[in-house]
């Protein structure tokens, strides 16, 4: 069961937003070989409002997602991409509805 999140909140400098889409949807492949990191997603909320939100079985699969690659990566491109470091909050999940596999 899923109980725990990252919910990551991004604005980039202006005209930066191409990049910063080009950079989240690259980082796809990246999540996909984290075993612990259940459900992510890339979202763009508005022209200049970027985020992401994962989902999680443990603290392990969220520490190990915030360790990995993509964190990495977003931090190191942080002060090019960014008008403000990315916002990481860490919500529990009350309540999920995943597809059957």
């Amino acid at each position: 069961m899923v109980t725990l999140a990252l919910y990551v909140t991004m604005e980039p400098k202006p005209g930066k937003e191409a990049e910063v889409e080009a950079f989240l949807k690259s980082a796809r492949p990246l999540v996909e070989a984290e075993p612990g990191t259940i459900a992510w997603f890339a979202i763009r909320a508005a022209p200049n409002k970027f985020a992401i939100f994962d989902i999680f079985e443990n603290e392990a699969g969220r520490q190990a997602h915030l360790t990995g690659k993509v964190a990495a990566a977003l931090f190191a491109k942080a002060p090019e991409l960014f008008a403000s470091a990315p916002e990481v909050h860490k919500p529990e999940l009350l309540a999920a509805k995943l597809p059957r596999g």
